[in-house]
């Protein structure tokens, strides 16, 4: 039977589209003889990437015309943060310092992205109700718009403060400053900081019990998260494997958005009905119940699909990247010093007559 589909709008379903994929940060499909770059040059190049595609949507995110463009923003800030964890011992403290102000401008993106998802839904939601039920609907929408409106306000004050502006500065300048660590291979870096955070998503996954917290949850999120943007920054080096494991933890993701995504969606619901304040009529108020026993419903089927998504990205799958990443870090060795061979041929010379040795070249 066919899984539901209960991918966040516009951002867990947009994992797979085309602005998505425009936007990750993953290098240009290397050739099988290209050399590898240093793990600085890689990061560097991340950023420069990931600023141009800030450019590209901070304008629409401010006007709030369309909620993708505040998604990919939001995306993009993302991306920076992993960037600059994934290379935090090859690039120069400034940058890693940087880190701390990603964390708040995340926040500030978040708070205003969370209402356009939850007023998306809404409107889906009601796209199937008769006409009393979605004249009922209007006071939560309009009560939703207004504190879309306010978060929106914020995340503009937060863009335009000097802190974010020092930010997005200390980004650009960003360049020939190496960190302690930053001439070693990208191909001797990359595998090591995937296989890390391969690690740290099973010992989260391997925690989850049924009544495990949503904390719990959103922390396999985080790192779903981390794994996929670790193995789309050497995409160009992992081939067919890091393609697989990528689509098997997307869809890994989208079951946990989903997941979230309702939990976060029930408990403003629930906060509303508990305002005594809020103005809301009592057929609202009995709309919201529903409403928030279909979140519930969407948590559950969450929650029951992951171990199968799971399986997916931990099978075959990790298996043949590992093994790729194997080669490639059997590769950014340096060789072997040539082996000296041991006596057993000198003793034999050694019992010549004095004044018969002659020094002869070791055959390897």
């Amino acid at each position: 039977m066919k899984e539901p589909v209960n991918a966040r709008p516009g951002e867990a379903a947009a994992s797979d589209s085309a602005a998505d994929a425009a936007l990750a940060p993953a290098i240009e499909r290397a050739a099988p003889n290209a050399e590898p770059r240093s793990s600085h040059e890689m990061a560097i190049g991340e950023l420069q990437r990931l600023l141009a595609a800030w450019q590209v949507h901070e304008p629409g995110a401010r006007r709030g015309e369309d909620p993708e463009a505040l998604h990919q923003l939001r995306v993009t800030a993302r991306r920076i943060d992993a960037t600059l964890g994934l290379f935090k011992r090859q690039l120069p403290r400034p940058l890693v310092q940087a880190r701390k102000t990603t964390k708040g401008v995340l926040r500030t993106l978040g708070a205003a992205r969370d209402l356009d998802v939850q007023l998306i839904e809404l409107a889906q939601y009601c796209e199937s109700l008769p006409d009393p039920e979605r004249v009922a609907a209007e006071p939560l929408r309009l009560r939703l718009q207004s504190e879309r409106e306010r978060a929106r306000a914020r995340m503009t004050r937060g863009l335009d403060s000097e802190a974010t502006r020092r930010w997005l500065a200390t980004l650009r300048a960003a360049g020939e400053e190496r960190g302690e660590h930053g001439d070693e291979p990208a191909l001797a870096v990359l595998p090591e900081r995937v296989e890390r955070r391969f690690r740290k998503l099973r010992k989260s996954v391997d925690k989850l019990r049924n009544k495990s917290s949503m904390e719990e949850y959103h922390q396999v999120r985080r790192r779903a998260k981390q794994l996929r943007y670790a193995i789309e920054c050497g995409a160009g080096f992992f081939g067919k494997p890091g393609d697989e494991t990528l689509r098997a933890l997307r869809r890994l993701q989208d079951r946990l958005g989903a997941h979230q995504d309702a939990h976060m969606a029930q408990c403003r619901l629930a906060l509303l009905a508990a305002d005594p304040q809020s103005g809301l009529p009592p057929p609202t108020l009995f709309l919201m119940g529903r409403l928030a026993e279909q979140h519930a419903q969407l948590t559950s089927q969450a929650r029951a699909t992951l171990s199968r998504s799971w399986r997916k990205v931990r099978g075959k799958r990790w298996k043949a990247l590992r093994a790729r990443l194997g080669q490639l870090r059997d590769s950014a060795l340096p060789p072997p010093a040539a082996a000296v061979l041991t006596t057993p041929a000198l003793q034999l010379e050694s019992a010549a007559p004095a004044g018969e040795l002659e020094t002869r070249p070791l055959k390897h």
